[in-house]
Formats: structure tokens, C-alpha cells, sequence
């Protein structure tokens, strides 16, 4: 179940366009001083990644502790990413269109955190991150002509 105030937060969020560093703080101190409690709730701060591209970078380290926090630490087996924990995650970082460059980045850091991880993960994580270091490559400059 997803607290109240959480969905409160993200609300305001989208209506705001942004999320700026007193918001990360608000969140990580007053909302989820615990960290996430449920996959629902790591979905609702996945899709309010997707929703407002423009979040200051400390959100984006929040969220991808987080739930890397949940996925390896808080899920049973402790330590390990099975394969159903595997198909929540890809299919949420996913959302039909692919991770965003956030959402690559709890992909890959899942795998590397996790004592071991789902070969479906795994896959995810590295094809995500193949995905998100093509965007950040410069385009080619055309050649001068002599």
C-alpha cells in the first residue's frame, strides 16, 4: 500500500514540472525516512521519474538507491534477485518504452550490488546500459573538407 503522503508528494511534483533538492530532502527525511516499503511505492517514484524529466540529479541518486535498497536488501532471498523480483523490475524501469537513463542506472546498479541476479536482469542492465551511453556519445562532427 502506498502512504498517503507519498502519493501526495509525487502529485505535486508533476503539477510543479520539477523536483528540486529541498523536495529530494522533504522526501528521503519526512516521507520515506525508512526507505521504499513496497514495490508500489518504487513504481510510483519510477513513474514520477518518467513524469518529470527535468528532477534535479539528487532525486535521480535517491531513486536508484532505493531501490536497489528494496530490490537486493529488502526482497527474499536477501542479497539476490530472482527471477519474478526480475520481471517486476524490468517491467517497471521499462514501461513499454524503455529505462530512462535513471532507470538504466538502478538496472545496472541492482546487478552489481546483488550477490547474484537474474539472467533476464542482467540482460536488462546491460542492454540499458549500452542504451543510455549511445545517447550521452557525442553525434560524429562531419569532416572539413580540405
Amino acid at each position: 500500500m502506498i502512504k498517503f503522503s507519498l502519493q501526495d508528494f509525487c502529485n505535486r511534483m508533476v503539477a510543479k514540472g520539477e523536483i528540486g533538492p529541498g523536495d529530494v530532502r522533504e522526501l528521503a527525511r519526512t516521507i520515506l525516512p525508512e526507505g521504499l516499503g513496497s514495490r508500489e511505492e518504487a513504481d510510483m517514484l519510477i513513474a514520477l521519474d518518467r513524469a518529470v524529466p527535468g528532477a534535479d540529479a539528487d532525486f535521480a541518486d535517491f531513486l536508484v538507491g532505493a531501490v536497489v535498497d528494496l530490490a537486493v536488501w529488502g526482497e527474499r532471498p536477501t542479497g539476490y534477485v530472482d527471477a519474478e523480483t526480475a520481471r517486476w523490475l524490468c517491467a517497471s524501469l521499462c514501461c513499454g518504452t524503455g529505462p530512462t537513463a535513471t532507470g538504466a542506472r538502478i538496472a545496472v546498479e541492482v546487478v552489481r550490488e546483488a550477490h547474484s541476479a537474474d539472467p533476464a536482469l542482467v540482460a536488462f542492465a546491460l542492454s540499458a546500459n549500452r542504451l543510455r551511453a549511445l545517447a550521452e556519445e557525442p553525434a560524429p562532427r562531419p569532416a572539413l573538407a580540405a
